[in-house]
Formats: structure tokens, C-alpha cells, sequence
């Protein structure tokens, strides 16, 4: 099968894999930088169709004009839109605890691997300083903040935002989180993540299903 060939079938089955996600990383004068389905951030001009059926309409600084399965939306810098899909169709990832009871589990942030630990007690992501270099992310240009681990220990951490956070079949766009000099191995999945999922326990297992 040829280049172009194989092409059509990826676009085809990420269609039918169920909702498109569409999220504007750049706008320019009738050009956008847009992240679909997960996939490599990629320029569009105005007038430009993907094959994932996307189409930029028009842009500026303010914003991009985009039809998204046949349907025109305006996206702001930074701004996510995944088409709706039947309630039973619901990205959701199952987790089965370690030998502790606790829920660790392998994830991605901006594309890159981060392991992570469930912890409900979290506000929010943290990631310790190794990780976010890493990942190439410049986390002493966000806000000073403060951070409470488990233990009452307060932390110097930095406040930052990820552009995206996936844990099975479930990707999130835009969420926040927070970066610490200290740390350990796992990143802890906080509730910045978490309260964006319907979280349910079956028997010792823990299903995580996607709300928005």
C-alpha cells in the first residue's frame, strides 16, 4: 500500500474510532497551528481541508474560524473542541491496583511518557523538576506556588499548564498543573485531571470514563 493509501485508512479509522479532537496551539493571519486527535501539531491557511474532514475557515489573533465534522467553530488560543459522542462511546481506562493498593498507571503529558500515581488528594498534576525537563517544560517561567504533599510537607512547586494529558484511551487538553524541585518517580495524577472523569470503583479495579 502506498504512502497516500495508507493515509486514507488512518484518517478513516480515527473517524470511526468516534469524536474528532481539535485543539488551536497558534493562530496567525489566516493561518492556525491545530493538534487533531492526538496527533502532531500541524499549520493550516485558510481554505485548508485535513483529512480528518477539518477545515480552517479563517484567523487571526483573536481566534480561528474551523468546520469540524461539517459543523463551524470558533477556538481561542489554547482552546479544545472534541465532537460530541454517544454517552456509551466515552473514552475510559480500567486500573488495577499494586501489591499496595494504590493505582499506578503509564500516561503520557505533551507526548511523552510519565509514570503516574492516582492520588485523589492532589489538587492538581505535579511532576517533579526532572520530569519536566524532560518533557520540555519551561516550568520556572510559571507562577511561584506552594504545594501539600501527602505527608503535610509544604513544597516550593511552579504552576504551569499541559497542553495535554493522556491515561489509556483518555486525553485531556489544557490542564493544569504543578511542577516541584523535589519529587519522586511517579508523577501523582491529581484532581485537575481527575475531575474531569467519572471515577468509579468495581470490586478493587478503578474505571476512570471521560466526562468533557
Amino acid at each position: 500500500m502506498g504512502i497516500r493509501g495508507l493515509a486514507a485508512v488512518l484518517a478513516v479509522a480515527a473517524l470511526d474510532a468516534g469524536a474528532t479532537d481539535v485543539n488551536v496551539i497558534g493562530l496567525f493571519s489566516d493561518k492556525a497551528v491545530v493538534v487533531i486527535n492526538r496527533g502532531a501539531p500541524r499549520t493550516l491557511r485558510a481554505g485548508e481541508i485535513t483529512s480528518e474532514g477539518v477545515k480552517l475557515i479563517s484567523a487571526d489573533s483573536r481566534g480561528a474560524v474551523l468546520e469540524i465534522d461539517g459543523k463551524r467553530q470558533t477556538l481561542e488560543m489554547g482552546q479544545h473542541f472534541e465532537a460530541a459522542v454517544p454517552s456509551g462511546a466515552r473514552s475510559s481506562v480500567t486500573l488495577a491496583p499494586d501489591s499496595r493498593g494504590q493505582y499506578v498507571t503509564d500516561g503520557q503529558v505533551n507526548g511523552g511518557h510519565v509514570r503516574f500515581l492516582v492520588d485523589t488528594g492532589a489538587s492538581t498534576i505535579l511532576l517533579s523538576a526532572a520530569q519536566a525537563s524532560r518533557l520540555g517544560i519551561d516550568y520556572r517561567a510559571g507562577q511561584r506556588a506552594v504545594g501539600v504533599v501527602a505527608d503535610g510537607r509544604r513544597i516550593a512547586a511552579y504552576l504551569v499548564k499541559l497542553d495535554s494529558v493522556s491515561v489509556g484511551d483518555i486525553t485531556l487538553f489544557n490542564v493544569e498543573g504543578m511542577v516541584s524541585e523535589t519529587g519522586g518517580d511517579a508523577a501523582l495524577l491529581g484532581m485537575t485531571f481527575l475531575s474531569r472523569t467519572e471515577m468509579r470503583r468495581e470490586g478493587q479495579n478503578l474505571t476512570l470514563t471521560k466526562r468533557y
